[in-house]
């Protein structure tokens, strides 16, 4: 299973790219191989395996059960809020997306037709979008906390033809209905779906519109089975919104060929998997880690994957991890620092883990948000296993750099407290200034990548490569902008050190600050607002608003602040933990007018600062301070 050892690795990825990816394609199914390794499209932009004819779906279904391993489990449903564990062969699960993938055709759903999938933690779920793929279809899975508006921007968005959904999910023990959300959704956005697929769940049953809502218990029981069908290497797989700037989400789009191709290479060269293994990602299928490391990455390899609906604590203690990890016997484990902070404060000593067996672990990778160096000596004084930090993001769909324990020499390649570690084959990665000029040892500046990124990672926008140009490609021409700032020590380790945009990173869920600034300013007494992330020992960042009233207003600040969270967790959703708003005389802006959150977030977490030479009123930062009862 061991590949070649790193240095030589990276060093052909960058030096060869197109033999190295090459024998990359080579190790997946195609039913036609590629063409050509890189190319450009009629954007101008890098594509891999044009030519190339393929089917996700058949890659992490069809073709294991004409290997013989139909009957081999390929998912372990363990879900403690509703006390059920389920396991799936793959020839269970392949006939279960082929029966729904007839029933989304029988909708009129067609090769290059969206599907919006708004559904919690559940094996439906994870059949909806391999079905979707079987027919080439485009999947959006939206997040099942995502508030009405956010539900509505992205189906405006995706213009899909179905909506697949559930009557709620499940929250620790509290039951969130969907059906209510889905229905204001519809009734905001401009695009109106044919269809929308409920499932009905025990804990909450939805009404259901006539006309338009159809039972998927009824819906799937109906259907007649569909044929696997070929799509080309760059046909889009889905589509997965994350924040900008502006506060509008970006619709990245990710292909058919370089994804599954770039997974299969990261099961074995960065995660140490082989057919047969247990994988767990505990993650959500709304997040870009649910899909390539929940669905994709670990059925295209043949392991055997595990969806966790519950949460880290309280489902129904701070030893739900060990408990998977021993009961499912979980060979590499993937999880946000989040949520070892929370088992870490529920359980500090790490107690209940004695009750757990958990000698099947190998492999701890964490990611989503920065491992702060605490975190990760409690992990490693609690596992005794490798904990390894690894760093990607939605736009590249894997790891731009991880310590890959599946190479020759990785027992070799240390982990340093801090650091995701190495840059992954087929990253060149370099540390610019604002003017483009490549720093040194030790200096700290722009993360970007040089062209061409590698496969799997995104190569458009939806429906908008203008934004894609602009948001990736416009600061540094050739280079990819990751819109993180970090440096590299003198062996090259990589430290990532935070956003250099208005984007916060919340329990590992990317918030624009221009998303929650909007929701904040449609308050009526609300005159002009900052949100900024402000570090939480919990959840890595949290947001904090600054509000200015508008003249002639009189309002107390709780009652202000109690309205705008609860503002916040309807238009957005609570996962954005929105709970402190302050009001402020003024904000600290730019003479061109741009507000300082930078400075605003360095101020709230009591670290020193220096005052911009561009600032309007340096005393404007006192004033800051002293209502967060800071000094510089």
């Amino acid at each position: 299973m061991d590949s070649p050892p790193y240095a030589e690795a990276y060093h052909r990825s960058i030096a060869e790219p197109r033999t190295f990816w090459r024998e990359a394609a080579e190790g997946i199914d195609w039913f036609e191989f590629p063409t050509s390794i890189l190319d450009k499209d009629d954007n101008g932009a890098d594509r891999w395996f044009r030519g190339g004819r393929l089917n996700t779906a058949w890659l992490a279904l069809d073709r294991h059960v004409a290997a013989g391993r139909g009957d081999d489990v390929a998912l372990i449903y363990d879900s403690p809020v509703t006390g059920r564990i389920e396991k799936f062969t793959f020839r269970e699960l392949t006939s279960r997306v082929a029966h729904i993938a007839g029933g989304l055709r029988d909708l009129g759903v067609a090769k290059g037709d969206r599907v919006i999938i708004y559904m919690p933690m559940v094996p439906e779920t994870v059949i909806a979008m391999l079905a979707c793929a079987r027919i080439g279809a485009v999947h959006s899975v939206v997040f099942g906390g995502f508030a009405a508006p956010e539900l509505a921007v992205r189906i405006d968005d995706a213009t899909p033809k179905v909506v697949l959904s559930a009557s709620c999910g499940i929250e620790f023990q509290t039951v969130i209905p969907y059906k209510p959300l889905l229905d204001e959704a519809l009734e905001i956005a401009e695009a109106k779906p044919k269809h929308a697929v409920i499932l009905q769940r025990p804990q909450c049953e939805a009404s259901l519109v006539p006309g338009r809502d159809l039972d998927w218990a009824v819906w799937e029981a109906a259907s007649t089975p569909c044929d696997v069908v070929p799509v080309d290497s760059w046909d889009p797989l889905y589509i997965l919104y994350t924040s900008g700037t502006t506060g509008k989400p970006k619709g990245v789009v990710r292909d058919n060929g370089g994804h599954a191709v770039a997974l299969h290479y990261s099961m074995g060269a960065i995660y140490g998997c082989d057919a047969g293994d247990v994988y767990w990602a505990a993650s959500d299928v709304g997040w870009v880690v649910g899909h390539s490391y929940i669905v994709y990455a670990p059925l295209i390899k043949g392991c055997t994957t595990v969806l966790y609906e519950g949460k880290p604590v309280r489902t129904p203690d701070a030893g739900a991890i060990w408990r998977v990890i021993a009961e499912h016997r979980v060979k590499t484990f993937f999880v946000a620092p989040t949520a070892f902070r929370a088992v870490k404060k529920e359980d500090p000593d790490a107690a209940l883990k004695a009750d757990y067996d958990i000698s099947c672990l190998e492999y701890l990778f964490v990611a989503g948000e920065r491992l702060d160096p605490p975190t990760y000596e409690w992990l490693k004084q609690t596992v005794h296993t490798p904990v390894i930090d690894h760093w990607w993001q939605t736009e590249t769909g894997w790891s731009i750099c991880a310590k890959m324990v599946g190479v020759a020499d990785a027992a070799d390649i240390e982990t340093r407290p801090g650091s995701p570690s190495l840059p992954v084959p087929g990253y060149d990665l370099r540390i610019l200034d604002d003017d483009g000029r490549e720093l040194g040892v030790g200096e700290e500046g722009n993360v970007v990548v040089k062209a061409p990124l590698p496969p799997g990672a995104l190569p458009t926008v939806w429906g908008d490569h203008d934004r894609y140009l602009e948001a990736y490609w416009s600061q540094y021409p050739g280079y990819y902008l990751t819109g993180d700032g970090g440096y590299r020590d003198a062996d090259g380790f990589v430290y990532i050190m935070g956003r250099i945009d208005d984007v916060m990173n919340v329990a590992g869920h990317r918030l624009s600050t221009g998303e929650l600034e909007e929701v904040v300013a449609g308050h009526p007494a609300v005159a002009e607002c900052a949100v900024v992330g402000i570090a939480d020992e919990d959840r890595g960042q949290v947001p904090l608003g600054l509000v200015l009233l508008k003249d002639g207003v009189n309002v107390e600040a709780a009652a202000l602040e109690a309205e705008l969270i609860q503002l916040m967790r309807s238009q957005v959703g609570a996962f954005a933990n929105f709970k402190r708003a302050l009001i402020v005389p003024r904000l600290p802006k730019t003479r061109s007018g741009k507000i300082l959150r930078q400075v605003i977030g360095k101020i709230a977490d009591g670290v020193a600062y220096d005052v911009p030479s561009t600032i309007d009123d340096p005393a404007i930062l006192e004033e800051i301070a002293a209502a967060l009862g800071k000094s510089n």
